[in-house]
């Protein structure tokens, strides 16, 4: 067998015997911490993705600080199952037959979490703030933007110098960062400041004086809250939460966390490793279920502002010797069913996707390809800066099979060890790599996010104001443009296949492959339902 062959395996194996490990443990219970018991019907006790160390959903773009807000702060539109906005704290909408000219009122009695009413003028300081920091569909309202006026203290408009047809999308939106209503005084910090005063607008209070980062965050019921009528779906309908109180439980180590929801010590587990998935449907008091339909994209996220990656070379380098089979091994484990390989940007099985321009991430994979493009790009042996979040199984899984590929390849590996919340702030430095900035991070897209080009954070390439990373390419911006301008479905199709070549050609980031994960709750738990962030209202504990 081939050298990459054997370290496949390699890997594999010790990463299955240390799971196994971990299994076992998991069985017993005495196997970890004891968590407080998860008894009471008004209490659910929950394990997110990662640790919640910020908690600015416009500030950051990470899942978990957009899971926590969702019960925080509410929306004006939500997309719903069908990946539909909904109309949420808004009554409803005019919009000009031009689409120039939209008009929003609100619902009548909304409030925030201090008792002071929600307005317009609350409404359009949360917009401005959004708009600054939302490359994909904020930035191109703003541009276009002649006036975002409050009308009167529930109505608001958008006086636009071009058709904007897709506006209640861009509104109602999951893709992060999402457009959270904050009061005016909230909402009128330095988008690019984090806020430190958590008041709502959503059917849950955050209780800053209980969080623990790195042990717990807890949530209380907001009794001034209002859900709509209708029946939730995703983030449209009515948010009726049942529980007086939701308590996040930070647990990085996946045997404590098995052991915990096991033991009935706590109630739902977002992600729970695949490799533990076995043991946990042998648990006649768990249930275990896919959590997203649509699945993820795992991403190799690069910086293209520095040396090596600012030269294409470079970035080609990667796409030729990625091995997407290593990648979603190392995530999902041995269970084929739950990843496929992606060579291109678009999420499976939906009407857009496309493999046009995949060839890169196709066939036999070349090392000395990729070493003949790193040295013509001019790589001399500098220190690559890998920042691993090491606490989420999903970025240290890549991490660690990213590390042996750029070694393999003949690059200098700087891997840095970290914490989730600790990447979400190096990512956002600009720095160059030898002075506190980076070169790579790993992460992952949900599949809903990359369904076309507009809420898809990763593939814009607007420079400056693009995601981490600042990928500029006027090329791939015009295959954007060229989509969002396209009349029909077939005009769409064409664009997105333009689009793909022209991001895959310039390597905007590298896909490590699709692929599914599951949840797990206790199955006196219900309502629990498949979606790409946890939906906590209409779930009940008996």
């Amino acid at each position: 067998m081939d050298n990459a062959t054997a370290t496949r395996i390699s890997n594999g194996i010790n990463r299955r015997g240390l799971l196994k490990t971990a299994a076992v443990a998991a069985s017993g219970a005495l196997a970890a911490p004891r968590l407080s018991l998860a008894a009471d019907a008004k209490t659910l006790r929950f394990i997110p993705q990662a640790n919640l160390a910020n908690l600015d959903p416009i500030w950051t773009t990470q899942y978990v600080v957009r899971n926590a807000a969702l019960l925080i702060w509410d929306t004006l539109y939500g997309v719903d199952d069908k990946l539909q906005p909904q109309p949420q704290m808004c009554e409803g909408h005019e919009a000009s037959a031009d689409f120039k000219t939209w008009t929003f009122k609100l619902r009548p009695g909304l409030k925030f979490h201090d008792g002071e009413p929600v307005r317009a003028k609350d409404v359009t300081a949360s917009i401005n703030r959004w708009m600054a920091r939302d490359a994909t569909m904020g930035g191109p309202i703003k541009k276009q933007m002649d006036a975002l006026e409050a009308v009167d203290d529930r109505t608001f408009r958008f006086r636009l110098n071009k058709p904007y047809p897709k506006m209640l999308f861009a509104l109602g939106k999951s893709s992060t960062p999402t457009l959270f209503i904050m009061p005016e005084r909230i909402a009128a910090t330095d988008p690019f400041k984090q806020i430190s005063d958590y008041t709502g607008s959503g059917p849950m209070r955050f209780s800053k004086n209980q969080w623990v980062p790195g042990a717990k965050a807890v949530f209380e019921k907001f009794p001034g809250y209002t859900p709509r009528t209708e029946k939730a779906s995703w983030l449209g309908g009515g948010k009726r939460i049942n529980f007086d109180r939701i308590e996040w439980q930070i647990v990085p180590d996946i045997a404590t966390a098995a052991a915990a929801l096991q033991n009935g010590e706590v109630d739902w587990w977002e992600t729970p490793s695949s490799d533990l998935i076995p043991l946990l449907k042998r648990n006649p008091s768990v249930a275990v279920d896919i959590a997203d339909p649509l699945g993820n994209i795992g991403s190799f996220r690069i910086n293209h502002l520095y040396p090596p990656f600012n030269d294409v070379r470079a970035r080609r380098a990667i796409q030729v010797a990625l091995s997407q089979e290593d990648y979603m091994g190392a995530v999902v484990g041995d269970d084929p069913t739950l990843w496929k390989s992606l060579p291109g940007f678009f999420t499976p099985d939906t009407p857009l996707y496309t493999e046009n321009g995949g060839e890169p991430l196709k066939g036999k994979r070349d090392y000395e390809l990729a070493k003949k493009l790193l040295a013509e790009s001019g790589y001399k042996n500098e220190p690559i800066v890998l920042l691993v979040a090491t606490d989420v199984g999903i970025t240290k899984a890549q991490g660690d099979v990213t590390a042996d590929l750029l070694k393999r390849v003949g690059m200098n590996v700087d891997y840095q060890a970290l914490d989730w919340g600790t990447v979400g702030q190096r990512r956002a430095k600009k720095d160059p790599p030898s002075q506190g900035g980076w070169n790579i991070f790993h992460t992952w897209h949900a599949g809903a996010d990359c369904v076309n080009p507009a809420p898809y954070i990763a593939l814009d390439c607007s420079g400056d104001t693009a995601w981490f990373g600042w990928p500029k390419s006027d090329l791939v911006q015009s295959k954007i443009a060229a989509w969002y301008a396209a009349p029909d479905l077939a005009a769409e199709k064409t664009a997105i296949a333009d689009l793909n070549k022209a991001a895959m050609d310039f390597a905007v980031y590298v896909p490590t492959g699709f692929f599914k994960g599951y949840q797990a709750w206790r199955t006196n738990i219900s309502g629990v339902v498949k979606a790409p962030f946890p939906v906590f209202w209409d779930v009940t504990k008996a």
